[in-house]
């Protein structure tokens, strides 16, 4: 049997109210990005991938992420 040392419990540091609500913010945003994603891989186990005609090309899609990015950012003088 190995020697191995007994684990430390050491105290957590607390975070401050406003941090601690904007890591529960990106929890909740996480959790509903992952049941979106769940379904979206349910519905295709239960009625297969869709046609080809009625997906968007990635470039499509990659081009209008870009563009929502793009109008983000503040313009450059």
């Amino acid at each position: 049997m190995s020697e191995q040392p007994a684990p430390v419990d050491h105290p957590r540091q607390q975070l401050e109210p406003a941090a601690a609500d904007a890591v529960r913010a990106y929890a909740a945003k996480t959790r509903e990005d992952a049941d979106q994603f769940a379904a979206v891989l349910e519905d295709i186990a239960e009625n297969g991938l869709p046609s080809v005609e009625d997906c968007t090309p990635w470039e499509e899609l990659r081009e209008a992420h870009l563009a929502r990015l793009a109008s983000q950012r503040p313009a450059v003088a």
